[in-house]
């Protein structure tokens, strides 16, 4: 359907958000020179970005981050190994937040 993707693992993913415009963003926590909450919060205070929904993707277990997640400004956040079917279920209920967004 022409949807693109963008799994974030490195600080220039920012940049990247920016220029490819994703439906959806997939971001890790650790990574490189940024965190991911920092990366998420920084997209989701960006106009030019924030629509995009961003699901977490982590090792990490602790409620704690689950919840300083989302208050960052992700949709959902998944914990590593991620089943297919918690996977799917999170991609569709991103999809259908962006929809509602934009109308």
């Amino acid at each position: 359907n022409g949807s693109v993707t963008l799994n974030l693992k490195k600080p220039e993913g920012i940049r990247l958000a920016h220029e490819m415009h994703p439906d959806l963003i997939f971001m890790d926590i650790v990574m490189p020179g940024i965190d991911g909450f920092r990366a998420t919060r920084a997209l989701a205070n960006d106009p030019d970005t924030r629509a995009i929904p961003v699901i977490m993707v982590s090792s990490k277990n602790q409620e704690t981050d689950k919840i300083w997640g989302m208050r960052q400004g992700a949709v959902d956040y998944l914990v590593k190994p991620v089943e297919g079917e918690k996977l799917r279920t999170a991609v569709a209920r991103a999809m259908e937040q962006r929809e509602l967004a934009q109308l």
